[in-house]
């Protein structure tokens, strides 16, 4: 199984989307893309320095318009799963075929700008915190008033707040881990951000999205959405919610994850899949750069990925686990039943109760691929539905 990693902010390097310029179509593309985001993306990917890209309304769409434009020359039809980070769930929610690209760069340059003017109401920030007893670590973050930002896996927490905090916080660190104060305008994801979550999602109702056509894992719990409208939700959220990125590399790990590529500028998230996925299964990793490393991407995908299905008058969609469990399916089905969108096919038995899965398609519910009882992890294929194009 092969995964496609979209980065997020803080993965930026000057002059990075150069090379991927010399590719037909691409400035064409940046062009347009710089319009729906209101900043020049062919100046801030190739020219810009590093503090013009380290600005939140201009890094956010850069980053998602890299991804999308490196992702164009892959056969995603083969990839299995996506997932970003941060603000790289907008490409990742892209090539699950949720969103279109246009309106994934519109709410880009939209959550940009509104967590930019967020973070001039009050001086807050972002401080890494690495090593330490993990416990420990979330209650020095807590007791000096701040949030859990992102939870990143590998030892890496990152706590965000007020500056005050910060700075107690770097002068009492807990045991056995270091502080570093990280160059952001303010704090991100966290309830300081509320008013450009207010606005991204008053700009994201207007947006008709579709169900994912793979696996596409969230941030805000590590599991796969079933649902269109449920990760546009999840993303609006995702501006004032912890990045729960340790959870979706847990389940990459509970799915048998074998392949991963990281989109521009890449090197982050794959650092962080090869310190936390180790031993003998842990996944290859490519990380996708410039257009010479394509090869060594499309090789990737050619031996981890899924072969594309040729049926001519039938097309199969599955039903996914949207967190981990035992599965119950509904006692009143059986293969070959007719099913409509949104009818209850079962329910996965978690430690906070039952959750509902449901059809996200009309169509015949062509095979069972779990069972009563069968442990499940997020994103696993629980129900195959057939129909006809």
């Amino acid at each position: 199984m092969l995964a496609v990693l979209s980065p997020g902010q803080g993965s930026q390097k000057p002059g990075f989307l150069t090379p991927w310029l010399d590719l037909t179509g691409a400035v064409a593309r940046l062009r347009w893309w710089s319009a729906l985001a209101r900043v020049d993306l062919v100046h801030l990917g190739t020219t810009a320095d590093a503090d013009e890209i380290r600005d939140t309304a201009r890094t956010q769409p850069l980053l998602v318009a890299a991804a999308l434009l490196a992702a164009e020359h892959l056969p995603m039809y083969d990839v299995t799963l996506t997932a970003g980070h941060s603000v790289g769930e907008l490409g990742a929610a892209t090539l699950a075929g949720v969103l279109p690209a246009d309106a994934a760069i519109t709410l880009a340059g939209v959550r940009g700008r509104e967590m930019a003017a967020a973070c001039a109401l009050e001086p807050t920030g972002m401080a890494a915190v690495l090593g330490g007893d993990p416990d420990e670590v979330l209650a020095s973050i807590t007791a000096h008033g701040l949030h859990p930002a992102n939870r990143n896996g590998a030892g890496q927490f990152v706590a965000a707040g007020a500056a005050e905090g910060l700075d107690k916080l770097a002068a009492e660190p807990p045991a056995k881990a270091r502080v570093i104060r990280l160059k952001v305008a303010g704090a991100f994801h966290t309830p300081y951000m509320a008013p450009a979550e207010a606005a991204l999602a008053a700009v994201a109702a207007g947006i008709t999205p579709t169900d994912p056509a793979r696996i596409l894992l969230s941030n805000l719990d590590g599991a796969a959405v079933n649902h269109g409208r449920d990760m546009v939700q999840r993303l609006v959220r995702q501006v004032t919610a912890p990045v729960r990125w340790d959870l979706c590399m847990r389940t990459l790990a509970d799915l048998g994850v074998t392949g991963v590529i990281e989109l521009p500028p890449a090197g982050t998230l794959a650092g962080l899949v090869k310190r936390e996925l180790k031993g003998a299964d842990a996944p290859e990793v490519v990380t996708l750069n410039t257009p010479d490393d394509l090869p060594a991407a499309r090789d990737l995908i050619a031996r981890h990925g899924m072969a594309p299905s040729h049926e001519p008058t039938m097309h199969f969609r599955v039903v996914v686990a949207p967190a981990a469990g035992t599965f119950e399916p509904a006692r009143d089905l059986a293969e070959g039943d007719p099913l409509r969108t949104g009818q209850v096919v079962g329910h996965v038995a978690t430690r906070q109760g039952p959750v509902e899965v449901a059809a996200h398609t009309d169509g015949v519910l062509t095979e069972w691929l779990a069972h009563h009882d069968d442990p499940v992890a997020p994103g696993q294929p629980l129900v195959r539905i057939g129909g006809h194009p």
